[in-house]
């Protein structure tokens, strides 16, 4: 059994994860992920979690098939804690997950009332529930921010942006801007604050020059 350290946040988590596979969907430490559940193996899946540790594993397929229940998987996805729970008059659930910590995938595990499940190892990003001092060129990241909005079609509230500090905004443009899934792969595995900004900043320079520049999305 892996050990995750001695942070209770960390220490909460459980080994045995469920995951929620979804493309182009992103869930990073101390982002909040709204969620709306109706699919019977995912509503159990749910209800489990809410009776136990309340944790759930958000990955991403690397494939595009009919069932993404059971597309292949990256190798890391990130823990999240249901923070919020409503169940609507149609019986589904609406739920939002804060981002805990990333995990890496030691092997998925047979799956349990038909979501599926994996044995998570905390242990290379256990330093994801402390605070990240690394330096972000802020700057260039909304200098090009404002022309990568400008491409996609998104309007920004450009005041709730500057007057945000370095670490949520980071963290909530990767989990909202368009990127591809890869893309949104290499933001999750960034390895500090500084370098998903630096990377981020390049994906969006990187469409910014794409032959269409008026897809933002590429």
């Amino acid at each position: 059994m892996s050990t995750p350290g001695t942070d209770p946040e960390l220490a909460r988590l459980p080994e045995t994860l469920p995951i929620f596979p979804l493309p182009e969907t992103l869930l990073l430490p101390d982002g909040r992920l709204p969620l709306n559940i109706f699919e019977p193996r995912y509503m159990a899946m749910v209800r489990d979690a809410m009776a136990g540790a309340r944790a759930i594993g958000m990955i991403q397929p690397r494939e595009a098939v009919r069932d993404v229940g059971a597309a292949r998987v990256y190798g890391t996805g990130c823990a999240g804690r249901i923070v919020g729970f409503e169940e609507t008059d149609d019986g589904r659930y609406l739920i939002e997950l804060r981002g805990i910590a990333r995990f890496d995938v030691v092997e998925e595990l047979p799956p349990h009332n038909g979501y599926r499940r994996v044995r998570a190892d905390y242990t290379r990003f256990r330093r994801d529930t402390q605070d990240d001092e690394t330096l972000v060129d802020r700057d260039r990241l909304l200098s090009t921010l404002g022309s990568y909005l400008d491409a996609a079609g998104i309007e920004g509230d450009w005041d709730v942006i500057e007057e945000a500090d370095d670490a949520p905004l980071v963290t909530s443009l990767a989990m909202m801007c368009p990127f591809s899934a890869p893309e949104k792969q290499a933001l999750l595995e960034a390895a500090t604050l500084a370098e998903r900004a630096s990377t981020m900043t390049t994906l969006m320079e990187m469409a910014l020059h794409a032959p269409d520049a008026s897809d933002a999305r590429h």
